[in-house]
């Protein structure tokens, strides 16, 4: 039979494919994870072999749609349309593609859920933060973004009186304290050759408040590869960790007994290559505004977890009220002065933890704080003292798990933004488990929160 013609370069990969191939091969790199985040806030996937990398990059791989009703604690919500029944594909996004040093012989891109057809799955929060990121882009605007991790630096230990494990500081360090750096020094620096590996350009890092607290943050990007950065930052940050035989969480609170661990996220935004937040006081102001505005519902989605409002109280500069204020580190929305003549205006989000689903709580803080600038919200006075020092007088954000979901429940600018599927998978996924710990005492649910994140 004669070959039809072009037919010995039907399937060859473009050249990007073609690149990436090329280096898996070149690093020794067998299998490729495939990462996303379930409504839980927990980092997921599956793995490609080499072999059949190429295929799977158009492909992705099959997954049940129902891993998106699954909660933290991996028991399955009934959730309409996300049962036995249905199939996704998980899709890598090639410009994401990372050797792990952390994992010799693995690496990783951050995917979307699609549908078989190719197209995108109304389930999929990776594609919510895209869309909102194209809203904003539509208006012409570009938003900047990093998130500040802590997380707790340790060993995970049997309980001696058999109960859950423990997560035993690697220190008794006082914050900033030369002691901190020194006794995590080997990890640390084994952590910043890792991430800058796989391209995020460390900033910052010191020891912070509570024993074996760390705090090490990255460089801002577009939202999209800020959200991306935070994926490969939770799972770089644990396994060096297991590498070196310790155990890393960023739960909000794996102590309850001490200081818990944020995800501040800092927000710029720009028009034409120009900071906005810097040039236009009023069109900063109305985007604290709609931050404000939607900051109770907001919870929901950048504090996503029980063990969230643990940590979420007042006199712990975690920001538990809705309110505004130029360096205020117990505001909910510090506005930072920049660093040098060469820095930058921008916002510091406070409630906001590793708990979260990166893609659904940047998403939804870009639909509020647009929201703001449509609507013209006035964010009132700023705040400058300790809003807990005048009571009654500021609003207090959600105290639990359940009151931030009855806000979102009633926003109608956020649950319309998610959208029908994606809204009630969410509520329900979350739903359950306020309920999964709403019966069990602090160490279980430390426990849990430890464990997961």
């Amino acid at each position: 039979m004669t070959d039809r013609p072009g037919a010995n370069t039907l399937h060859q990969p473009d050249p990007g494919v073609r690149r990436i191939l090329e280096r898996a091969e070149l690093e020794g790199v067998e299998l490729i994870r495939f990462l996303y985040v379930d409504h839980g806030g927990v980092v997921r996937g599956k793995a490609a072999s080499r072999s059949r990398l190429a295929e799977r990059l158009t492909s992705g791989i099959g997954h049940t749609v129902a891993m998106m009703a699954m909660n933290m604690l991996d028991q399955l919500q009934d959730v309409e349309h996300m049962g036995p029944v249905g199939e996704v594909r998980i899709v890598p996004d090639p410009s994401t593609y990372v050797t792990l040093p952390h994992a010799p012989g693995a690496a990783a891109m951050l995917s979307d859920l699609r549908l078989p057809d190719g197209s995108p799955w109304e389930a999929c929060s990776r594609s919510f933060l895209k869309d909102a990121a194209a809203s904003l882009a539509a208006e012409g605007y570009l938003l900047l973004a990093a998130f500040e991790p802590e997380f707790t630096l340790g060993r995970r230990l049997p309980d001696p009186s058999g109960g859950p494990d423990r997560l035993v500081p690697i220190d008794d360090s006082l914050c900033y304290a030369g002691t901190g750096f020194d006794t995590a020094h080997d990890y640390t620096i084994k952590l910043i050759r890792a991430l800058e590996t796989q391209g995020l350009r460390v900033e910052h890092c010191h020891p912070e408040l509570g024993p074996g607290q760390q705090e090490l943050s990255v460089r801002h990007a577009p939202a999209l590869r800020a959200a991306d950065n935070h994926v490969l930052y939770r799972e770089t940050v644990r396994g060096v960790a297991m590498r070196m035989a310790m155990w890393a969480s960023l739960a909000p609170k794996p102590l309850a007994d001490q200081a818990g661990n944020g995800a501040h996220l800092h927000l710029s935004l720009w028009r034409d290559g120009t900071n906005v937040f810097g040039e236009d006081g009023d069109v900063r102001a109305w985007f604290i505004g709609g931050l404000l505005a939607h900051l109770p519902a907001l919870t929901a989605l950048t504090c996503g977890s029980v063990n969230s409002f643990r940590r979420l109280a007042p006199r712990r500069w975690s920001s538990a009220y809705a309110v505004y204020g130029p360096d205020n580190r117990e505001a909910a929305v510090r506005v930072c002065s920049p660093l040098g003549e060469l820095g930058e205006p921008n916002l510091e989000l406070k409630p906001s933890d590793s708990s979260a689903n990166p893609y659904l709580s940047l998403g939804a803080v870009i639909h509020a704080g647009m929201d703001g600038i449509r609507r013209k919200l006035d964010p009132g006075e700023p705040v400058t003292v300790d809003p807990d020092t005048r009571p009654g007088l500021y609003p207090r954000l959600p105290a639990s798990l359940d009151e931030a979901l009855d806000a979102l429940e009633a926003d109608e600018t956020l649950t319309e933004a998610l959208g029908p599927l994606r809204r009630d998978a969410f509520l329900a996924v979350k739903r359950s488990e306020a309920a999964a710990f709403a019966g069990r005492d602090a160490s279980y649910e430390c426990f849990q929160h430890m464990r997961v994140f």
